[in-house]
C-alpha cells in the first residue's frame, strides 16, 4: 500500500452485484481493526481508501461495475480519495486484462480468497474476527448469512463456477457462531443465501443439512426469522418442506430460481430437470406448505426457446401463479457451456418482447397476490422509517432488496425513531401492483 500509516485511515467500500458480495464486503470490513475508520457506502467525503466489490456475472452487471470503477477513479483524480482498490467477480474473471485497461487502480484482487488483500492493508487475517460482520445494509433488523461459496453445478448460461470455483460449505458450527453474534446486535431476520442453498453440508459431511442447519440457527436467541434464497429445483430436501411447514421462526417464503419450463430448454441450459419434475415440485410446494409465497427467476430468449417454448413458460407461469417473479434476457457469457455448444440466434428485440410479455403478465398475478391481503393482520418487521413519519416494512411474505414493501401509517404521539428493527402488528388497507399500505394496531 503506497499511502503512509497515519492511523486511522478513512476507508469506504462500495458493493455492487448480489447479497453475497455485500456480505463478502462485511466480513472483510470485520477485519480490520483501530487501523481505520470505515465511512458509510453513501457517503461523499474525502477517503484515504476506497474499496469497490465487483460483480462480474452477466453483461448489466459488468457494465455497472466497470461505470463504478470509472466514477471511482475520477473522485481519484479530484483528491477525494487517495488509494482505489477493486476486488470481487469481475476482477477474478477478467484479471489479467483489467490493470492495463484501467491503470488508475492501485491494486486489484479476486472473489476466492481475501487474505491477500487484507495483507495489502497491511491486516494479518484472523479466522475468528472474519466470522463477525460490520453492517452495511438491510436495515438493522435483517442480515444475510452466507452459508456456502462456489457452485458445483454447470448449467449453461452461467459463469458463477468457473468465477467462485466448486461448492464450499460453511461449517455449521461457524455459521451458528456468526449468527449469534448477528442476533447480539440486534439481528432478528436471517436471510441463508449461497449459489445453492439446497446443496448445503453435501462436501462436508457428505448429505444435504440445510434443515439441520436451519433447526440449529432457530435456537439462537434473538433470532425470529429464518428465510430461505437461492434454492436449486433438482433433489429438493423433503426435510427442508418440513421445517417450512412446522418451525414457526422459518419464513413461508422460498426463492427458487426455476429459469424455464420447457423439457428442451431446460435440456439446453443444463438443469437436470424437466418441465414434469418442476410442475410436481410446485404442487409439492403448495400442498405441505400451505400459505407458501413463491419468488422465482426466468430467462427469456435462451437458445433452444421458440415461440411454442415461450408460449408454454408463459402458461406455466401463469397456473403456478408465483407470487414474485423476476425475468431477464439470455446473454451470452464467454466461457460458458452455452458460449462454446450454442448458437445466440434469438433476436434481441424478440427477446425483450417476451420478456416484457411475462412481466406484464406477472404484472396482473403479483397485484391480484396483493389485493388478496387487504384486511389481514400480519406481523411485520420495520426496516426504516419514511419521511413523514410512515413506517418501511415487511412481512414475513417479502424479502429486503427484491421484494415490495409495506408502508404503515403511524398516529401522532408514537416516536418511531425506536421502532426499526423491531416487530409490530399491523392491518393491511391497500395495495398496489408493489407495496402495501397499512395501519399500525
Amino acid at each position: 500500500m503506497k499511502l503512509k500509516k497515519n492511523s486511522p485511515l478513512k476507508l469506504r467500500a462500495v458493493t455492487l452485484g448480489c447479497s453475497k458480495n455485500r456480505v463478502d464486503t462485511e466480513h472483510l470490513l470485520s477485519q480490520l481493526g483501530g487501523d481505520f475508520v470505515v465511512v458509510p457506502e453513501i457517503s461523499s467525503e474525502a477517503v484515504d481508501i476506497l474499496l469497490v466489490n465487483t460483480c462480474g456475472f452477466i453483461g448489466d452487471a459488468k457494465q455497472e461495475s466497470i461505470d463504478a470503477i470509472l466514477e471511482a477513479v475520477e473522485l481519484k483524480k479530484q483528491g477525494l480519495v487517495g488509494e482505489l482498490v477493486v476486488f470481487g467477480c469481475l476482477s477474478q474473471r477478467y484479471g489479467s486484462e483489467l490493470p492495463s485497461l484501467i491503470p488508475e487502480v492501485d491494486a486489484w484482487f479476486g472473489a476466492r480468497d481475501f487474505d491477500p488483500l487484507l495483507r495489502y492493508l497491511g491486516v494479518e487475517p484472523d479466522a475468528c474476527r472474519s466470522r463477525k460482520r460490520v453492517p452495511t445494509d438491510c436495515g438493522p433488523g435483517t442480515a444475510y448469512l452466507k452459508i456456502a461459496e462456489g457452485c458445483d453445478r454447470r448449467c449453461s448460461y452461467c459463469a458463477i463456477p468457473f468465477i467462485r470455483g466448486a461448492h464450499r460449505s460453511v461449517p455449521m458450527e461457524e455459521l451458528v457462531e456468526e449468527a449469534t453474534n448477528l442476533a447480539a446486535m440486534g439481528v432478528r431476520e436471517l436471510v441463508l443465501i449461497a449459489q445453492d442453498t439446497t446443496y448445503y453440508g453435501l462436501d462436508l459431511y457428505k448429505k444435504r443439512c440445510l434443515a439441520s442447519l436451519i433447526q440449529k440457527l432457530s435456537d439462537i436467541p434473538g433470532i425470529e426469522w429464518i428465510r430461505i434464497h437461492y434454492s436449486y429445483p433438482a433433489d429438493f430436501p423433503e426435510d427442508v418442506l418440513e421445517e417450512m411447514a412446522t418451525n414457526p421462526k422459518v419464513c413461508k417464503y422460498l426463492d427458487i430460481p426455476l429459469q424455464h419450463i420447457s423439457d428442451l430448454v431446460l435440456s439446453n441450459m443444463r438443469r437436470h430437470v424437466d418441465g414434469a419434475w418442476t410442475r410436481h415440485l410446485i404442487s409439492e410446494l403448495r400442498s405441505r406448505v400451505p400459505g407458501v409465497v413463491l419468488r422465482t427467476t426466468m430467462i427469456v430468449g435462451h437458445p433452444g426457446e421458440g415461440p411454442e417454448e415461450f408460449e408454454e413458460l408463459l402458461a406455466f407461469c401463469r397456473e403456478a401463479g408465483f407470487e414474485r417473479l423476476g425475468a431477464f434476457t439470455y446473454s451470452e457469457e464467454e466461457g460458458t457451456y452455452g458460449a462454446a455448444h450454442f448458437k445466440d440466434d434469438v433476436p434481441e428485440e424478440v427477446k425483450q418482447k417476451r420478456l416484457d410479455l411475462l412481466m406484464q403478465q406477472q404484472a396482473d398475478i403479483s397485484l391480484a397476490f396483493n389485493k388478496s391481503r387487504v384486511g389481514s393482520v400480519e406481523r411485520v418487521m420495520v426496516d426504516s422509517v419514511a419521511p413523514g413519519g410512515k413506517l418501511v416494512c415487511r412481512s414475513q411474505y417479502e424479502s429486503p432488496d427484491v421484494d415490495g414493501e409495506i408502508i404503515v401509517s403511524v398516529p401522532e404521539g408514537i416516536d418511531c425513531a425506536s421502532l426499526p428493527g423491531k416487530f409490530i402488528q399491523v392491518r393491511i388497507t391497500g395495495a398496489d401492483l408493489y407495496d402495501l399500505e397499512a395501519e399500525l394496531i
